[in-house]
């Protein structure tokens, strides 16, 4: 099962997303992708990210009444293909989008959607997730606190969902912090592993755009 590589990156707020790989190159934003201002939270999946000080001992912060997070009903989806990792999926139109050589991310305000590959000797179990991933996140993710490990189905087969709550980064202006809960779906085909991160504020009503995501995903 794979583990992805912990790295160090700052805080993010729409319009100024990282690499997800330190120092892979950052394509240009998808189209009609806008900037948000520096009061926007910071969504880089917990799963990726890390800072200098250690998260083990970060407090969960307290989750907003009415976090800025819901995806409109309105909005429309449009297709993404990734050549390099062998899939298609359809994310809200208008996010920012953010490449390196093995990973896309998708953002907006509050809300993420990162899809990570790499080569894997076997399908991801329960089993494996529990005894490896989820002490590595532990020590990885800010305030980890682990909601569930169980089995999936998907239209593209079956995964591993992972469902965790965790702090955001902190706003590099204001410092401010969102709890947040995360979806991380682990599925596999070929000798690749393709994980499929979903995060939105505490609070905020995003069944049905996540289940529009996951189902909509295909190998290519």
């Amino acid at each position: 099962m794979r583990i992805e590589r912990t790295i160090v990156i700052g805080s993010l707020t729409l319009g100024m997303l990282l690499s997800a790989c330190a120092g892979s190159p950052v394509a240009a934003n998808s189209t009609n992708g806008s900037p948000a201002g520096p009061g926007s939270g910071s969504v880089i999946p917990p799963a990726t990210s890390s800072t200098e000080a250690p998260v083990t001992s970060e407090k969960p912060v307290p989750t907003e009444d009415s976090p800025p997070g819901d995806i409109p009903d309105s909005i429309a989806f449009v297709p993404y293909r990734s050549r390099a990792g062998g899939f298609s999926i359809t994310t809200p139109e208008g996010w920012s989008r953010t490449t390196s050589k093995d990973s896309v991310t998708f953002t907006d305000k509050l809300n993420a959607v990162h899809v990570s590959w790499s080569p894997g000797p076997s399908a991801p179990t329960v089993k494996n997730a529990t005894a490896d991933e989820v002490p590595a996140l532990q020590q990885t993710v800010r305030a980890f606190s682990l909601v569930s490990v169980k089995t999936a189905t998907l239209p593209a087969g079956p995964a591993v969902l992972i469902s965790y709550q965790a702090n955001s980064e902190p706003n590099r202006v204001t410092g401010k912090q969102y709890r947040q809960d995360v979806l991380r779906y682990e599925l596999f085909h070929q000798g690749m592993q393709i994980d499929i991160t979903l995060l939105s504020p505490v609070g905020a009503d995003n069944v049905d755009p996540w289940r529009i995501v996951t189902e909509s995903f295909a190998w290519a």
